[in-house]
């Protein structure tokens, strides 16, 4: 059948499993940070463009015109569920919070929100059919500013474990406005 088929190199370029999420990663290396904690139901992320059609209101002007679309900007989103957590990963989920200097398991929230509180984060999954080793390939998603827009949350049950779910944003910087706040790296592996 000509139209039931699927490319022949199908199996190299699948990204397989849950992923991780981690505070740091270079892409060249392929070496990771800090693993921040154990998920459940995986992670999503979503682009978020907005855009905004200047032809809408032109009279004989179809909507959707691509010489008058404009994009706006993105509001990146990763979210999901933590299973595990620390002090540092409850801050970060807190948004605008410190941890005590007398006591390191103490998470104080603020009122305000300072340029500390917003952290790179990264998910990064296996990709293609060589997914081990010092050249494995992998699908990693940098999203930068990062900020828990969901605040501190947990849902508990009788034999069950604590469920924290979580909703980051990437933000832009007036520093450099020019620079969306997320980057997609895919690179297969080697053998």
């Amino acid at each position: 059948m000509k139209f039931t088929q699927i490319p022949n190199d199908t199996f190299e370029k699948l990204q397989l499993n849950a992923g991780i999420l981690v505070d740091e990663f270079t892409p060249a290396t392929g070496v990771i940070g800090n693993l921040l904690g154990a998920t459940t139901g995986g992670v999503s992320f979503a682009s978020n463009p907005s855009y905004t059609d200047f032809g809408e209101d032109v009279d004989n002007c179809p909507n959707n015109t691509k010489e008058l679309k404009h994009l706006d900007g993105f509001d990146p989103q990763m979210a999901g569920t933590f299973l595990t957590c620390t002090p540092s990963v409850i801050k970060s989920l807190v948004g605008a919070a410190d941890i005590s200097g007398s006591d390191a398991t103490r998470v104080i929230p603020r009122n305000q929100l300072l340029a500390s509180d917003f952290e790179e984060l990264w998910w990064i999954g296996d990709y293609s059919d060589v997914n081990t080793g010092n050249n494995a390939g992998f699908l990693a998603i940098h999203l930068m500013n990062a900020l828990n827009q969901a605040g501190f949350q947990i849902t508990s049950a009788k034999n069950a474990k604590g469920q924290m779910a979580f909703e980051y944003h990437g933000h832009y910087s007036v520093a450099d406005h020019d620079t969306v706040p997320f980057e997609i790296y895919c690179k297969a592996g080697t053998a």
